[in-house]
């Protein structure tokens, strides 16, 4: 059986949700890094100054955040992004502190992958287009095994 879900104002069914030390600074950081604007509307701020709830919209998505407080984890996220340039992308990324997980690499589809760590802990998945483009060999058939290496090792140091 098929729910039917009706989304009001042209929102997405799903929405991601993370929750991370200076949520402020977060924001701030994926407007840099993928040049979309704060949600300022949602933005509620509790009177110690923490975030409760702010939020960016990336496509048609809402990408919510908020500080985490006392006695909570931090959730940070796996999270999958369209850029229109993933060099670009991880170069303005790395200036504001976050490291490369996978340069960019063929990947099925007809499209180009690459990951990035963000300074919360959060793992991206940067997709991009790339139409005309092989399939790469996987490595079950002795091909290069950098789309699951790389991720195995970020994900196992992670765990740590």
């Amino acid at each position: 059986m098929t729910i039917q879900l009706s989304v009001p104002h042209g929102g997405a069914v799903l929405n991601p949700f993370v929750i991370v030390d200076d949520a402020a600074g977060f924001v701030g950081f994926l407007s840099e890094v993928f040049g979309v604007p704060e949600t300022t509307e949602a933005r509620t701020q509790m009177p110690n100054g923490k975030l409760i709830h702010a939020q960016v919209r990336l496509g048609t998505v809402d990408l919510m955040v908020a500080d985490r407080l006392d006695g909570w984890p931090a959730r940070p996220g796996l999270l999958q992004v369209w850029v229109s340039d993933p060099v670009e992308t991880l170069q303005r990324a790395a200036g504001l502190g976050s490291t490369t997980v996978t340069e960019p690499t063929p990947f099925y589809g007809e499209t180009t992958l690459a990951r990035m760590l963000d300074p919360w802990q959060n793992l991206w998945w940067l997709w991009t287009p790339t139409p005309g483009q092989p399939d790469p060999v996987p490595a079950w058939e002795g091909g290069p095994d950098v789309v699951f290496g790389t991720l195995d090792k970020a994900l196992r140091s992670l765990a740590r």
